[in-house]
């Protein structure tokens, strides 16, 4: 085991005065759904539950439901509609697909504490040949992470956003994204215009927050997609706004911007969950991000905008000097 410990976060509890959990999603390929299976059950002693051929369960007790699916929309809606594994003809394509497209293990939300266990997990699935982001120059695997949100209060949300903006030039580099996963459209970062918006604020609504939001960002694929947490307040809202399924109401950040590294030995989910902190501490830090928020400001060079390269080098500095790298 490479690290024992998540990095606490500065807000521990979330908006019902209980601990924060958190969700880790992992894709990746070298693996069919059934090995991925089986590796989960012998490192979490779960049971398997048999959804489709293109979907199954882990149920682990004290943690709860891990789902494993082949990551393709089609086959999944497929073998649902053709009563799951009962048909021939989906079976085939689940076995062709296992070989062409990713799996994703979707985690259920977990303390801190509880991830711990996800450590041993992905040095299995490592040892069992999965391959994530540098396995295929066409596929874009990622790590996705649903922290619950401590307050759904709209002001609290505004500094997330804000310390996301003031922060995602700088993420990109610190996680080091793979370019595939760069020049995909999974995970494209808030227009600058908006960053100007949000760092102009001080207050907001619940409307604002969210109309704001959805004049720059309709859509799931930007690195910090708040639909979810949007879906999950107002969401009749999100659905005239956004016509996508696959936004799905829940207090929590989906953040998708690191790469899945579970090729590399020692790789674990400790390393892009200490990066994700930075945002977290940021947001929470209200004199270091009204700080920043001037600083953006006054860095602001008519008709070219800021330099990302020196807005990247002076917050590299900034955060070794106060050791939260």
């Amino acid at each position: 085991m490479s690290k024992t410990l998540f990095k606490a976060l500065t807000e521990p509890l979330n908006y019902e005065g209980e601990d924060r959990k958190v969700g880790f999603e992992l894709e990746f390929s070298g693996l069919t759904l059934e090995r991925t299976v089986e590796v989960l059950q012998q490192q979490l002693s779960g049971e398997r539950v048999a959804v489709s051929k293109a979907e199954q369960k882990v149920e682990v007790d004290e943690l709860g439901s891990f789902k494993v699916e082949i990551d393709w929309d089609y086959l999944k809606r497929k073998a649902k509609a053709e009563g799951g594994d009962t048909s021939a003809w989906v079976r085939e394509l689940g076995s062709i697909a296992e070989n062409l497209v990713p799996i994703e293990i979707v985690c259920p939300p977990l303390t801190l504490e509880q991830c711990e266990r996800l450590i041993p997990l992905t040095d299995a699935l490592r040892e069992a040949g999965a391959k994530g982001t540098d396995e295929s120059w066409i596929a874009a695997y990622g790590v996705h992470i649903n922290p619950e949100v401590p307050s759904l209060e709209p002001n609290v949300l505004l500094r997330y956003l804000q310390a996301f903006s003031l922060l995602q030039w700088w993420l990109v580099e610190a996680h080091r994204v793979d370019t595939t996963r760069k020049l995909s459209p999974y995970i494209d970062k808030y227009p600058e215009a908006y960053t100007r918006l949000l760092v102009s604020q001080q207050e907001v609504s619940q409307e604002q927050l969210i109309n704001d939001y959805l004049e720059h960002n309709a859509t799931r694929n930007r690195a910090l997609d708040m639909l979810p947490l949007f879906a999950f307040l107002n969401e009749e809202k999100i659905k005239k706004a956004v016509e996508d399924n696959k936004v799905k109401a829940r207090p929590t950040f989906h953040y998708r911007l690191p790469n899945c590294q579970l090729e590399h030995p020692g790789w674990d989910l400790t390393e892009p969950w200490e990066i994700w902190w930075i945002v977290d501490a940021l947001a929470n830090d209200k004199q270091a991000l009204e700080y920043w928020k001037q600083a953006f400001t006054d860095a602001e060079r008519p008709l070219i905008g800021v330099s990302e390269k020196d807005w990247k080098e002076r917050l590299q500095q900034w955060l070794t000097d106060r050791e939260w790298l």
